[in-house]
């Protein structure tokens, strides 16, 4: 028996073709999509070899050999081929109906050119890519281009199917495994995932199962690195669908050699375009990436087909002037690079790739440099290298000037010098040396600053302040015995607990020395708008990037970074809301509502909605409200001028109104809506 699990029915006789076809037609009128197991086995090609062998050829199947027919004979009784039939009727009568057709044999091309099938099983992409036969699948690839490239479309590409070992079992769970599913969703044609496939299931699932018979746990590993590397790439599936402008490229190694292993091809829908690469080979590759492969367009209006090139600069429609250039994103690292449009068309894109390894261009934007070369300048500088934003790398080349004083402040060896100046007791000294040094580099950022911007501040008043601020971040340790409220005990509490505050915590000392840092560097800017231009700066100037860096240095958790960054920039926003209430006579609902409107601060309280409330989050609230309290009393203290007395008022009042926020915060059950009105 030629094929044991079909129906064996004898396709020569007219009736039988005429009610398998109406069989397929009833089908077709229920379901939208049907799937020929095993159609390769009623082309005649193979039909008559597994059936009516020819007259001394012998057959495939020896007992079939006395049913021998001449070509002939066999043309006579079957003279057109069945899948065209099938596909021709199905045109006429249901021509909605999708029909898609599992050809092995090597007779996918077959199937979509002669018989016009609408999509047909693409077992070479499985087989030569497990077997890293990358040439022999370069090549098929390379043929179907030069004949036709439409015919790309119509396969459908796939890493396993119920005949076959699962994805895991041919191809592991590494990279190489990531670098062909990125490849399955990138190509023309239609991608299929099989069953279980994402979660790394082993158990190789039949037609006839009902349920798993191996109790297999999700692998969570493989499935969060299709969630991070494959599942954005088949959110844009559009973009690498059709073949109109897909083009496969030779990957040039330095010696001038193809590199058959290494899969490079581009894609584009508009003004969108993306670049795969995939090394599939146990080695390292480095190369250039220039010219297509020859493909076939048609010629004129005709039917007649020429073929074509293209180089990876013109399929990225980019200019030929020097004076632009490319900027991309690799989705797999993150990062950006810049190229010379240029060197792009006369070189092309020079990769290097180890084992395995797989990338995807895109978010191609190409810009114009100006007069000063800022671009030019900036790709010479990063080398071929990537960075998270080229923007903010082409920000930072013009803040260097700002960023080399800042950084002379903001540093793990700054920070720890000066934490261990702090004044342990009453009568201890200052270490005059550090802070006359610390002063003066503070004297270089104002002065830079204001120079960038054009400012209209005072560098000498806004130094002075510094040195006041600096001075009492070094007492901290003993501020509740320099500055006494005997007569007001609310004040001497308060002055005890900020002391006991900044004395439990190291990173309380190290936040606030970086929120002195920049609180007031908008002054050398407008002073009339000192904290909105200070606020601006930390993300204009880039100086919350650096001040990030500096407490990953310090040995912060990146949680703990990822929540006092914005605390220092909600604080450096209301940094006189202590004064609004005494110089503009606003209410504490005013003050809240101000503070509740702060974006910055809603992240930080974790605001968030749930059944239509708006909650924020108990600990947080807190410890905004002591870091409010503390920079009140701080400034209170500055302010003062050693008039115990009004200081002590000054402390007492703010130590009352902070205690007003956190008992209305625990009357509203921390909902937003009922923190306010509570505070009316």
């Amino acid at each position: 028996m030629p094929w044991n699990d079909t129906a064996q029915l004898n396709y020569l006789k007219p009736e039988v073709r005429e009610a398998v076809i109406q069989t397929i037609l009833h089908v077709a009128r229920k379901f939208p999509i049907i799937r020929f197991d095993a159609a390769m086995t009623l082309t005649k090609k193979h039909y008559q070899r597994l059936w009516y062998p020819e007259p001394g050829h012998g057959g495939d199947i020896p007992s079939r050999a006395e049913h021998g027919l001449t070509r002939s004979q066999f043309d006579a009784a079957m003279p057109e081929e069945f899948w065209r039939e099938v596909v021709d009727r199905v045109a006429r009568e249901i021509p909605d109906t999708l029909l898609l057709a599992e050809a092995f044999w090597l007779m996918e091309g077959y199937f979509v050119r002669t018989l016009g099938m609408h999509r047909v099983y693409n077992s070479a992409f499985m087989n030569m890519l497990k077997n890293e036969h990358n040439d022999k699948y370069r090549s098929s690839i390379k043929n179907i281009l030069e004949f036709n490239p439409e015919i790309l479309k119509r396969f459908v590409n796939f890493m396993n199917n119920p005949d076959e070992a699962t994805a895991v079992a041919q191809f592991g769970k590494g990279d190489k495994y990531i670098g062909v599913c990125v490849m399955l969703v990138t190509m023309p044609g239609l991608p299929m995932i099989g069953h279980g496939q994402v979660e790394g299931f082993t158990e190789k699932y039949g037609m006839e199962y009902r349920k798993a018979y191996w109790n297999e746990e999700p692998d969570w590993d493989l499935i969060h690195r299709h969630e991070r590397y494959v599942f954005p790439l088949m959110r844009r599936r559009y973009l690498f669908a059709d073949v109109t402008n897909f083009y496969l490229y030779d990957f040039y190694s330095p010696e001038g050699q193809v590199n058959e292993n290494v899969f490079a091809y581009s894609n584009s829908f508009h003004n969108e375009y993306g670049l795969v690469i995939f090394h599939n080979k146990f080695e390292t590759a480095s190369g250039w990436i220039k010219m297509s492969a020859a493909y076939s367009v048609r010629k004129g209006s005709g039917d007649e087909r020429m073929l074509s090139q293209k180089s990876l600069g013109d399929a990225l429609q980019l200019h030929h002037e020097p004076h632009y250039f490319v900027i991309f994103r690799d989705h797999v690292s993150g990062l950006e690079f810049i190229r010379r449009s240029r060197n792009i068309h006369e070189q092309g894109l020079f990769v290097s790739l180890a084992a395995y390894q797989y990338q995807v261009f895109w978010d191609f934007r190409e810009v114009e440099d100006n007069v000063w070369q800022h671009y030019a300048n900036l790709e010479v500088y990063l080398g071929g290298r990537g960075v998270p934003s080229i923007d903010e790398a082409l920000k930072e080349t013009f803040l260097k000037p700002i960023h080399q004083t800042f950084k002379k402040l903001a540093n793990k060896k700054m920070f720890e010098a000066l934490y261990t100046s702090r004044l342990l007791k009453v009568d201890a000294a200052i270490d005059i040396k550090l802070t006359a040094d610390v002063s003066k580099k503070m004297q270089d950022l104002l002065t830079e600053i204001k120079q960038f911007n054009a400012g209209k501040g005072e560098v000498a008043q806004i130094k002075q302040q510094f040195e006041q601020e600096l001075t009492i971040l070094l007492q901290l340790p003993v501020l509740d015995k320099i500055t006494k409220c005997p007569k007001i005990k609310q004040a001497q509490t308060a002055l005890k607990t900020l002391t006991n505050f900044f004395a439990a915590e190291k990173h309380h000392w190290q936040t606030w020395y970086a929120w002195l840092l920049v609180h007031q560097l908008g002054a050398a800017v407008d002073p009339a708008q000192t904290a909105e231009q200070s606020r601006a700066g930390l993300d204009d100037w880039l100086l919350g990037k650096i001040l990030e860096q500096n407490f990953n240095d310090l040995g912060w958790s990146p949680e703990k970074i990822r929540q006092i960054v914005p605390l220092i920039k909600v604080l450096t926003t209301h940094q006189n809301w202590w004064k609004d209430g005494k110089e503009q006579d606003i209410s504490a609902y005013q003050i809240m509502q101000k503070l509740l409107q702060d974006s910055e601060a809603q992240s930080y309280l974790q605001v968030n909605r749930f059944r239509e409330v708006l909650w924020f989050n108990k600990e947080s609230f807190t410890a905004l409200c002591d870091w409010l309290l503390n920079m009140a009393i701080l400034e209170v203290v500055r302010i003062g001028k050693g008039n115990d007395q009004e200081i002590c008022q000054e402390i007492s009042r703010h130590a009352d109104l902070i205690e007003k926020f956190k008992v209305a915060g625990q009357k509203s059950g921390y909902q937003l809506e009922k923190l306010l009105e509570s505070l009316k």
